[in-house]
């Protein structure tokens, strides 16, 4: 499997596990796009919408985005807004 693959495929769990919290960020206005998968295994996200600008964006990024990435995707080794 060569590297773009992998990446692709990795890219793709993430975002399918995103994609099972998006309901509830998208119902409070916000949402989260991925803006890299290091090669460390961190991704970083933007907050955006109502989530950007939300006191609680810190708690719904650790307990909510980080843990579904983390449950799904288990070789992620952290999970950072770049813009929180």
């Amino acid at each position: 499997m060569s590297t773009t693959t992998e990446n692709t495929e990795l890219l793709q769990r993430v975002e399918d596990a995103l994609d099972t919290i998006r309901p509830y960020l998208i119902t409070d206005g916000g949402n989260v796009r991925i803006v890299e998968i290091t090669e460390d295994m961190i991704v970083k996200l933007e907050l955006l919408g109502n989530c950007g600008t939300c006191p609680m964006s810190a708690m719904t990024l650790k307990a909510g985005v980080e843990e579904s990435i983390r449950k799904a995707v288990p070789e992620i080794r952290g999970v950072y807004a770049i813009n929180s």
